[in-house]
């Protein structure tokens, strides 16, 4: 019973980690959405020194594509785990007013 107990608390602490790793990776998710979404409102008001400022707090990179009156933030960022994850994007657009 004690070498099945072994194996099976291996297990368990496993998949734990990689629930956890999952949820981390979606609040990073809803968390770069929502600051993409202000990026670019932000750039298209004219705002950029904030745009920029806000991504980083999250620990995020970001480009800015400007095409048809709109202007769109594609950003990523790590997940603040390690774990085997590929790295979080979020793509988000608004009315250009600046140009």
């Amino acid at each position: 019973m004690t070498a099945e107990f072994a194996v099976a608390v291996q297990a368990v602490i496993i998949v734990l980690a990689l629930c956890v790793g999952v949820l981390a990776s979606a609040a990073t998710a809803v968390r770069l959405q929502h600051v993409s979404a202000e990026s670019a409102r932000m750039l298209g008001r004219g705002d950029e020194a904030r745009a920029f400022t806000a991504v980083s707090e999250v620990g995020g990179s970001m480009s800015v594509s400007r095409a048809g009156g709109l202007v769109c933030v594609d950003s990523s960022a790590p997940l603040p785990l390690s774990v085997p994850l590929p790295p979080v994007t979020a793509r988000a657009c608004a009315l250009d007013g600046g140009e």
